[in-house]
């Protein structure tokens, strides 16, 4: 039988192979990496194709796929949203991804992206923080305590030197959760039994809930001046955590807002309602924060880029190491016309 030529091998990176590189690398020095790899795809965002998540909704979910492309390699991602599924012992979110080359259109990175999506996401939030967050920001409320949790709070301990935070989740088993996976990495740990509790004396606030629909984790007398509001749980239609007031008093940034318009907290707004893209601000183009008094907000809801960005670090990482395998995922006829001779030839 004909063997596969190294071309038409393509690097697959599982979820123990994932697992074993953040252990490799350090997960607190992956994340500085990631951040290091998504600001720098922010620098040259004009060069990007855009366009909003293509999204399949159903009443008990969304799957999408996050495609995007800086003209050499191509990406996309595959990603579920099932609320439901954590009553049935799944992941709400699930992911893979794929990278490739644009001059032969050949894959050269297939990867689980569920833990990756996790990583990417909390090493953002951390790298926004840092141009809108308070000065000498160290502590935050985390309000939602699921499987995103832990990752934004040690993003933002290795990025922005975060020092203390305040857990609350109205399931208290959540909150005992990711206390317990905290303890021992060099971050103070609160545990609140109201969101109040936990946003006392915290300079940035995360959102991170799961439901799927309009909800107000955060009323809005409940942020005064001067913080900044991580909120990344609204990502679809239909799903918000934050009160329309506190939009009207704070400076909105976004990645994409086609998408964000759609999906994020400002879905609650006019289509003319202000927001400042991201890029501009890394760039140096339009302000971040301004005053002490200022409450930025980033409206998060993931964009391709962000993926984009993690496939080219595991691209580049994974090189010269074992945390891959390589997948015969493409044909390779020693004559590229012959395709069925050589299904013929693989005859028994």
């Amino acid at each position: 039988m004909t063997q596969p030529s190294d071309k038409a091998l393509v690097p697959f990176v599982s979820v123990d192979n994932m697992m074993r590189l953040i252990h490799h690398v350090g997960i607190e020095e992956m994340l500085r990496d990631l951040a290091d790899y998504i600001e720098a795809d922010f620098k040259r965002w004009e060069l990007f194709d855009k366009t909003p998540r293509v999204a399949s909704h159903s009443d008990v979910g969304v799957i999408e796929l996050m495609p995007t492309s800086d003209g050499e390699a191509y990406g996309f991602k595959y990603v579920n949203g099932h609320p439901k599924n954590t009553s049935e012992g799944l992941q709400t979110v699930t992911a893979f991804g794929l990278l490739a080359d644009v001059y032969t259109g050949y894959p050269v990175l297939l990867t689980e992206m569920t833990i990756l999506t996790a990583l990417r996401t909390a090493a953002t939030s951390a790298m926004v923080a840092k141009y809108l967050a308070p000065k000498d920001a160290d502590t935050m409320a985390m309000i939602g305590n699921g499987a995103q949790s832990e990752f934004q709070t040690l993003a933002m301990k290795a990025i922005i030197g975060l020092k203390a935070v305040r857990l609350y989740d109205k399931d208290p088993a959540a909150t005992a959760k990711c206390a317990r996976n905290l303890e021992g990495l060099g971050i103070s740990v609160t545990v609140c039994k109201t969101p109040e509790e936990a946003i006392e004396g915290a300079q940035i606030l995360t959102t991170c809930t799961a439901d799927k629909q309009y909800a107000t984790i955060l009323t809005d007398n409940m942020v005064g001046a001067g913080v900044h509001i991580n909120a990344i749980g609204g990502d679809c239609p239909g799903k918000t955590e934050l009160a329309k007031g506190i939009l009207d008093r704070s400076t909105v940034f976004v990645e994409y807002p086609p998408q964000t318009r759609i999906e994020g907290e400002i879905q609650q707004m006019a289509e003319d309602f202000p927001v400042t893209e991201l890029w501009e601000v890394i760039l140096g183009r339009k302000k971040g924060r301004t005053d002490a008094q200022q409450i930025t907000l980033f409206d998060s809801v993931g964009f391709a880029i962000e993926d984009f960005s993690a496939l080219r670090y595991i691209r580049d990482r994974i090189k010269d190491t074992d945390y891959f395998i390589d997948l015969d995922m493409l044909a390779d006829p020693d004559d590229p016309r012959d395709l069925f001779g050589m299904v013929q030839r693989a005859k028994p």
